[in-house]
């Protein structure tokens, strides 16, 4: 029976390493705890990171909302449609910049697809100012919507707040 180099070779290493094939109970300890260790580090960041784009979705969403009162606005300034006496040409409410309202030739003229979820709260109640509102009140006048603002009393990452954007 002859053995051929690379047989003795490779029987040699196994014998005079003295080791099996696997991990110690130490090195899946170790292993574990550097896991542990990174995943602890990791956490924090995947919220800041959720929050930011959260805040984000906020900045998108009042900017549209504001773009659609703007563009009503702009409409209402122009004639080309009846305005109610008092509301200075903005929209009555969020809602009529969805449904849209009446122009010449029996055509309806929409400036908002649809009212956004506020990422914050997690719903489409938005707060609402008024030209006759004090710019400081939380409370709505019902006279017309100049402005909108989230409802949330969180702070932002940047240490403002929310409500104030």
């Amino acid at each position: 029976m002859k053995l051929r180099k690379a047989d003795f070779m490779g029987r040699l290493q196994h014998k005079a390493s003295g080791r099996s094939k696997g991990f110690t109970l130490i090195e899946m300890i170790v292993v574990i705890t550097i896991i542990l260790i990174l995943m602890g580090a990791a956490v924090p960041i995947m919220k800041v990171t959720v929050r930011r784009q959260r805040e984000v979705e906020l900045h998108r969403a009042l900017w549209e909302m504001r773009s659609a009162i703007d563009r009503y606005k702009d409409a209402a300034d122009k004639n080309a449609f009846q305005i109610k006496l008092g509301t200075e040409g903005y929209p009555p409410d969020l809602d009529t910049l969805v449904n849209g309202v009446e122009i010449a030739g029996g055509k309806k003229l929409r400036f908002l697809r649809h009212i956004p979820i506020d990422p914050m709260t997690g719903n489409a109640d938005w707060g609402l100012r008024s030209m006759q509102d004090d710019p400081q009140s939380d409370s709505w006048g019902g006279q017309n919507v100049f402005d909108v603002y989230t409802k949330s009393t969180g702070t932002a990452l940047n240490g403002t707040k929310y409500k104030d954007w």
